[in-house]
């Protein structure tokens, strides 16, 4: 009996230790489960959450990058007077309102907007150009009678950087012709042409550009000009020049890619992006393309420059040229600049009859406004206007017969600093310009005239390439 009680005690002490032993180990799995790192049991969850977290990371990183994107375009457009626009572009920010620093950005542009003046026409000046001189030597040679003429109406490529540099320099923002007006409704119903507001920083100074006769004509050949206008590889206007050995060079060697490239760098030289307007003739083609329909050996009355040009190019083709006119014409007007009427033959319109400018005008409206597109714009060659200053007489059969064609923008050359009118009931606009070049350069700086000395010091500007202008007399 004693050995049996035994027998049981001893396998009921067994039994207790056995569950003992098992309590502890898994006490101590439960331990070692509790204290192993997070993912430890099982690498997979550890790389997930890894992954998650660079995920979360990069769309971070993507959406700084974005808003910086963002505030850089606003940035811009405030830095060209557009706060409005600079604004508009904060406000496309999803939760914008919630974010300091777009709140802030906003608030900067408008206290900016609050603080500019605006624009008085009264003291709009604008200022005009011929194709730049390239070379000085072949375009001023005092012995050639056509070199008495460049030296007389044209700038050089320095003297053009000088005076734009210098006009920035002293606070004048380029605007657009089309910038002075609006068109509006009058209580009759009827379209009416009034002021527009331009606002710029206080000390900043609005003036309007245009350039005349940018055909390159068969007259500027061999005389240091840029020969026609091209499309880089990236669709930019820039130049063709051939130099006095006849080698070919494509760069900036006239106003249109020298101006878009200071405005390029200097984004605050330009009101909202704006640039000049170009005055186009058509009688020998436009941008350096004969994209004229004159130009045929059957053209009755065809001058010697035209056969010339067509015996040299007998595999000539004027609806090519005028397909890349278009293109150049495309892109002009993508980067800001307009176009206006020099008439189609550089007509005076004074000393012309009636009958002479309509159909002067019928050739331009084919010729030209075909390829650049439509203008209110006329600029009227060697500087003429249809009436003295003021209002015009609306009884004018040439005033009539131009402003039936849609004309309503009329410019002549007055050389007055400031001259803007808006005239008869709101129908037209009329502005005065003024010439820079070798001309109006000699007699100021000889003290004859007195009418550059608020856009540049003539001395500082001169070319030290042109001539004195008394080997000309």
């Amino acid at each position: 009996m004693a050995n049996a009680r035994e027998k049981r005690q001893l396998a009921l002490l067994i039994i207790g230790l056995s569950a003992v032993l098992l309590i502890a180990v898994g006490i101590t799995c439960a331990i070692l489960i509790l204290t192993k790192p997070q993912g430890a049991a099982t690498g997979g969850n550890t790389d997930v959450n890894n992954q998650q977290q660079q995920d979360i990371q990069q769309q971070q990183q993507l959406l700084e990058e974005k808003k910086k994107e963002l505030i850089a375009q606003a940035d811009y457009y405030a830095l060209t007077y557009d706060y409005d626009r600079a604004m508009d572009t904060i406000r496309t920010w999803k939760d914008y309102d919630k974010d300091a620093e777009l709140v802030l950005k906003i608030k900067e542009y408008q206290k900016t907007k609050d603080s500019c003046e605006k624009v008085k026409m009264s003291e709009v000046t604008h200022i005009f150009y011929h194709s730049l001189v390239v070379d000085a030597e072949r375009a001023f040679d005092p012995s050639d009678y056509q070199g008495k003429g460049n030296y007389q109406w044209m700038t050089t490529i320095d003297e053009f950087l000088s005076i734009t540099q210098e006009m920035y320099d002293r606070g004048y923002v380029l605007v657009s012709i089309h910038d002075l007006y609006e068109i509006v409704m009058d209580e009759n119903g009827n379209e009416i042409m009034q002021e527009a507001d331009i606002y710029l920083p206080k000390g900043k100074r609005a003036f309007v550009l245009s350039l005349d006769d940018l055909s390159y004509y068969h007259s500027y050949d061999g005389y240091g000009f840029a020969s026609k206008l091209v499309l880089d590889e990236n669709g930019k206007v820039i130049n063709e020049y051939i130099d006095a050995e006849g080698n070919v060079h494509y760069g900036a060697y006239d106003c249109v890619p020298l101006l878009d490239q200071f405005i390029e760098e200097h984004p605050d030289a330009s009101y909202r992006g704006a640039k000049g307007t170009i005055a186009l003739t058509g009688y020998n083609g436009i941008f350096g393309y004969r994209t004229d329909y004159s130009y045929s050996l059957d053209t009755p009355g065809l001058d010697k420059d035209k056969r010339d040009f067509l015996l040299a190019n007998p595999n000539f083709d004027v609806e090519a040229e005028r397909a890349i006119a278009k293109e150049i014409a495309e892109a002009l007007k993508a980067s800001g600049w307009t176009f206006a009427s020099h008439t189609w033959g550089h007509l005076k319109v004074q000393q012309r009859p009636l009958s002479t400018l309509m159909a002067d005008n019928e050739k331009w409206m084919l010729n030209v406004a075909s390829i650049v597109g439509e203008t209110n714009v006329i600029i009227f060659a060697h500087g003429e206007d249809l009436g003295k200053w003021g209002n015009y007489d609306l009884s004018d059969e040439k005033v009539q017969y131009y402003m039936s064609q849609g004309f309503n923008v009329f410019c002549n050359v007055d050389s007055n600093l400031y001259r803007t009118h808006f005239g008869s009931s709101g129908t037209y606009l009329r502005q005065g310009r003024r010439n820079l070049d070798g001309i109006r350069f000699y007699k100021n700086l000889i003290g004859e005239q007195d009418n550059l000395d608020d856009l540049f010091d003539v001395e500082d500007i001169m070319d030290p390439q042109r001539p004195d202008y008394t080997v000309y007399d």
